[in-house]
Formats: C-alpha cells, sequence, structure tokens
C-alpha cells in the first residue's frame, strides 16, 4: 500500500493512477496538479482542505482538485482506500459539467453518499480499475478512463441541474476549444502554484503567449470566475489553513497567504468566508476542541 511521503516535492506530479493507500497522519500539506478522488468501504478520513475540515466517510465518491493544499488530519476505522489521481488536463476535456469544474477549481469538495446498491458497485469498480492499472497500465488505461468518466457524469448528475452535454457537443467542444481549455488549465495551475507571490494579470497571460485582456476573458468563459476571483480564493484557502493549524499572529498569515496589506485581507476574508478571520480561528477552535 501506498503512504504519503514527507519528502515528496510540492507538484511532483502524480499522473494517471489508482492506488491503495494506508492512511497516516500528515505531517503537512500535500499539492499537486491532478484532480483526486477518493473511496473508502470502511470507516472515515478527516482531511483539512483549503483550510477547511472535511471528512470523508464509508462508501461516499469524493472529488477535489489536489492543488488546493489538503492533509489527513485523523482517521477512524480505516484499514486502506483507494485513491485515483487524474491530470487536470484530461479532466478539464471530458465534458463535465461547468458548474462542476468551476466548483473544483474554487477549492470545494464534492462528495455523493452511494445508497447500498451503487457502494457495492462502486467498491467493485474500484477494485477492478486498480487491479486493471496494477497488471497492464498502458493496456487498460483507456477503458478505466472510459469507466471512471462515467462515473464522475452520474456523480455530477447528482449535484447539478444542468445536464452533461451530450456525446456530439462534448466532440464539438474539444474540436473547438481544446487549445483554449489547455491554455486557461495552465493559467489555473500557474494561479495554484504562484498565488503566495505578487501576481498580476499581465504575468498569467505572459505564462501562455496571450494578451492580458484575452486571458481574463478566455478564463473567465472557461472556468466562471475571474483570474483575480482565482487567486483571492487561493489565498484565503491559504489562510485559513493557517488560522486553524498555527499559532501565528493574523497579519503574518496574512502577508504568508500572498496579501500586501492587513485590510485587503481582512476585506477578502470577510467577503470570501462571511467572517473575519479571528471570529473563522476562534471558531474552529472551539468546534474542534
Amino acid at each position: 500500500m501506498q503512504h504519503f511521503d514527507t519528502q515528496r516535492p510540492e507538484f511532483a506530479p502524480y499522473g494517471f493512477t489508482c492506488e491503495v493507500w494506508e492512511p497516516v497522519p500528515m505531517p503537512r500539506p500535500d499539492r499537486h496538479d491532478e484532480i483526486e478522488i477518493n473511496f473508502l468501504d470502511s470507516g472515515s478520513l478527516t482531511y483539512l482542505i483549503g483550510g477547511n475540515r472535511i471528512t470523508v466517510d464509508a462508501h461516499t465518491l469524493t472529488l477535489f482538485w489536489a492543488a488546493v493544499p489538503h492533509q489527513i488530519i485523523e482517521f477512524r476505522d480505516v484499514t486502506h482506500y483507494y485513491v485515483i489521481t487524474i491530470p487536470f488536463g484530461w479532466f478539464l476535456q471530458w465534458g463535465l459539467p461547468e458548474s462542476l469544474q468551476t466548483q473544483l477549481i474554487l477549492g470545494n469538495v464534492l462528495s455523493g453518499k452511494s445508497d447500498p446498491k451503487t457502494a457495492v458497485r462502486d467498491k467493485f469498480l474500484f477494485e477492478q480499475w486498480h487491479s486493471d492499472v496494477s497488471i497492464d497500465p498502458e493496456d487498460t488505461r483507456e477503458f478505466v478512463l472510459l469507466e471512471l468518466k462515467a462515473r464522475l457524469l452520474r456523480l455530477a448528475r447528482s449535484y447539478f441541474k444542468n445536464p452533461a452535454l451530450s456525446s456530439d457537443d462534448r466532440e464539438a467542444r474539444l474540436r473547438n476549444s481544446s487549445p483554449n481549455l489547455a491554455k486557461a488549465e495552465l493559467m489555473a495551475c500557474h494561479i495554484a502554484r504562484n498565488f503566495k507571490s505578487r501576481l498580476q494579470i499581465k504575468d498569467i497571460a505572459e505564462c501562455v503567449d496571450l494578451h492580458p485582456d484575452y486571458a481574463s476573458t478566455l478564463f473567465r468563459k472557461t472556468f466562471g470566475l475571474t483570474l483575480n476571483g482565482l487567486i483571492t480564493r487561493h489565498r484565503v484557502a491559504e489562510a485559513q489553513r493557517l488560522l486553524i493549524s498555527s499559532n501565528d499572529q493574523i497579519i503574518d498569515i496574512a502577508f504568508a497567504a500572498g496579501f500586501d496589506s492587513l485590510s485587503r485581507f481582512n476585506r477578502a476574508f470577510k467577503e470570501t468566508t462571511g467572517m473575519t478571520p479571528r471570529g473563522f480561528r476562534k471558531e474552529c477552535r472551539f468546534n474542534h476542541r
């Protein structure tokens, strides 16, 4: 079984994997550019993801964008769990509802509790996918990804009212938009890697060889949010993590998360979370003593 490697470099890629992991408390967060999917047959895992405590229960399909810092902080009655990682660009080209993509880009966690019949099927699927990928990853990758995509389409339907794209619509979208999706993906990943630094739109646009105005429009049309909105969301999520996991002063947390002033940090934090940083820290520590 796999274990978290504490020496692993930040943003080192996993690529496409389907592995069995043994739960261990993680001394630091992990970050990588894949979409991560977890499935447990029993027990529960509790993560700190983007500053929020997220509990993954048994028989629940859970996915998140792993560029957001994530860290297992406790677990109960879990001997092993399945982890699938999918390169971010592959995921974007699957034609899943844009509302689902946007929720993941924002750092939110999506999970769907399975009914008993679906849970049995999911357990079989994860066992089969793990076996297929372990035996011959190159030969089995195509049909494993097709089955996985179908499963995520069902999950998406349970979350969002808008139906997934039809087969014809997906093919047209890929033909017409793949270069744009690739550039939007690169911009999102650039922000995830560098949000703590002083980031300007022109710097983000330059990394994909686009004019800043066009880059901003492309990103907003692809993900439904602005480049600055994503930068702020990452910074607030990092601040939430530090408020929970450290005793650092709030002004130090603001600068560590990438904000250039305490006033801007307080305003962005309140607009994003509905709470002040101090109130957030107090509530989290009271609720989880």
